[in-house]
């Protein structure tokens, strides 16, 4: 998708500076007209980057009024430099907005271990935010791009006290996508009046349910981040848990942050298809997770996967070496609606009619370990050869 309708309050633009070939924007700004509740989640890799350890610093305010993004280079693995670099773009953003470095947010997202050109990202935050607007939102979306083949945008509308709230998201990820955040950045900016507090809650749950339920190759990043904000100029009573409207906005938030996730899942780096995999009666919530981890992390099931495979031998020796408890003579798979495995040997599905569900762009893997009530899902993708070219 290319287009977003930006909430009320807010503005943005993209624009080229120089960090990708071709033209290509590869700066961003999105700001607030006034100051913005914001929450924001990062990633849990122990090797962060420069401007996650920048934004987590940030986290003592409630408030900020800009976000600033450069793709092409991660501005990671860079050392003190790499701070001073970050701080220097929250200090260009904030001059030219006229506020505060500590209200402006910065995140990069592109090769680890390089320099920030500094001379080419400050004249790229002059010329965004001079060409700041409030159709500025698909500018913007390709401007966070990295190995992406699309943008990835939705926006939604929720009515909460005779008031239209908007709600729009924009997220860029296709490759080092795990579920403990991934190698995506994710926004979405709202027009409602929001408690800070709740908004924080709200959207580290959601980010558990949907962000964090998505993987494409296992890898965790050094730079994911996801922040909203909320601009307040819609004219509702302010949301907290207490507002009766507090749960028709947390469901519009977490569709807009589900649509946003499984859109990365199915742009994943060469991907075709897109793999829902649910593990169902595990003995424990981790042996769910694990069960579940390991299958759609599995560079052999997915491969299966991209050749129109069944190959469900795969599956069952993922389950076994994935930690969980197991009962080989138990288990049962089923592929969409159909039978795969029936305590653990083939059932007698034939199986021109699993390949055909094998070979659709978007099926379901459900494995049901009938040891107890626990369960877990990954959306995850195949695993093709123009992954291999995009990464080697």
């Amino acid at each position: 998708m290319t287009e977003v309708i930006l909430p009320q309050g807010f503005m943005a633009c993209g624009v080229h500076c120089g960090l990708k070939r071709g033209g290509r924007e590869d700066l961003g700004v999105i700001a607030c007209r006034g100051s913005a509740v914001f929450a924001a989640v990062f990633t849990t890799n122990r090797v962060a980057a420069a401007p996650v350890k920048l934004n987590r610093s940030r986290m003592v305010r409630s408030t900020c009024r800009a976000v600033v993004v450069n793709s092409g280079n991660a501005n990671a693995c860079t050392g003190e430099r790499g701070l001073q670099d970050a701080q220097r773009m929250a200090e260009l953003t904030a001059r030219a907005l006229g506020c505060e470095p500590e209200e402006v947010l910065v995140c990069s997202t592109g090769v680890i271990g390089r320099p920030l050109p500094m001379d080419r990202i400050a004249a790229g935050i002059g010329t965004a935010i001079n060409g700041l607007s409030a159709g500025g939102g698909a500018s913007f979306a390709r401007a966070i791009l990295t190995t992406d083949t699309c943008t990835k945008t939705v926006s939604v509308t929720v009515e909460i006290d005779g008031r239209q709230i908007r709600l729009a998201g924009i997220a860029k990820g296709a490759g080092m996508i795990a579920p403990r955040m991934a190698t995506m950045l994710a926004y979405i900016l709202t027009d409602a009046a929001v408690q800070a507090a709740y908004l924080r809650g709200l959207l580290a749950g959601v980010t558990q349910r949907t962000f964090n339920r998505i993987t494409v190759d296992g890898d965790c990043s050094t730079n994911d981040t996801v922040i909203a904000m909320a601009s307040g100029t819609a004219g509702n009573r302010e949301l907290s848990g207490d507002h009766p409207g507090s749960g028709a906005f947390a469901r519009a938030f977490e569709d807009v942050s589900r649509r946003l996730a499984l859109m990365i899942v199915r742009d994943g780096e060469g991907a075709q298809k897109l793999v829902t995999v649910t593990v169902k009666g595990a003995a424990s919530a981790e042996d769910a997770e694990k069960a579940v981890r390991a299958v759609a992390e599995s560079m052999l099931v997915k491969a299966a996967w991209a050749g129109g495979r069944v190959n469900w031998g795969r599956v069952m020796d993922a389950l076994g070496y994935s930690g969980a408890r197991l009962e080989e003579d138990r288990v049962e798979i089923r592929y969409d609606d159909h039978p795969v495995v029936t305590g653990g040997r083939a059932a007698e599905t034939p199986v021109a009619v699993l390949q055909e569900v094998v070979r659709q762009d978007s099926f379901t893997v459900t494995i049901d370990m009938h040891l107890g009530d626990h369960g877990a899902t990954l959306y995850t993708c195949d695993l093709t050869e123009e992954y291999v070219r995009i990464n080697r």
